[in-house]
């Protein structure tokens, strides 16, 4: 079983940085696609951005282009979300997840994820 953990959330201003990460735990990271999502007050849980297991494919939401950036290093079992000109849109509660295939191509939607983490606030003030 996969065990993801997040980190690097918290309050910060309009224009700010932030970066979060997710630590995942067992052997099969390097074979996994990763993803971000994020869930705003009485809001769905919406994908933010994905990642193939290589990371030689990424794809961020047209609301976060040029502004957000997903990577991943699979030496550490660490996926990151890069967070620059944060709005106060982008206040929410950030998940990781991950699937056990390799491709995250078609993987848009929650249920193409198999593993979560337990969500790190962030909250953008204006």
């Amino acid at each position: 079983q996969v065990q993801l953990v997040e980190s690097g959330g918290g309050l910060v201003q309009a224009g700010a940085s932030l970066r979060l990460s997710c630590t995942a735990s067992g052997r099969t990271f390097s074979s996994n696609a990763m993803a971000w999502f994020r869930q705003a007050p009485g809001k769905e849980r919406d994908i933010v951005a994905r990642i193939s297991a290589s990371g030689g494919y990424t794809y961020c939401a047209e609301s976060v282009q040029g502004r957000f950036t997903i990577s991943r290093n699979n030496a550490k079992n660490t996926v990151y979300l890069q967070m620059n000109s944060l709005k106060p849109e982008d206040t929410a509660v950030y998940y990781c997840a991950g699937r056990r295939s390799a491709i995250a191509l078609t993987a848009t939607t929650p249920t193409s994820y198999d593993y979560w983490g337990q969500g790190t606030q962030v909250t953008v003030s204006s």
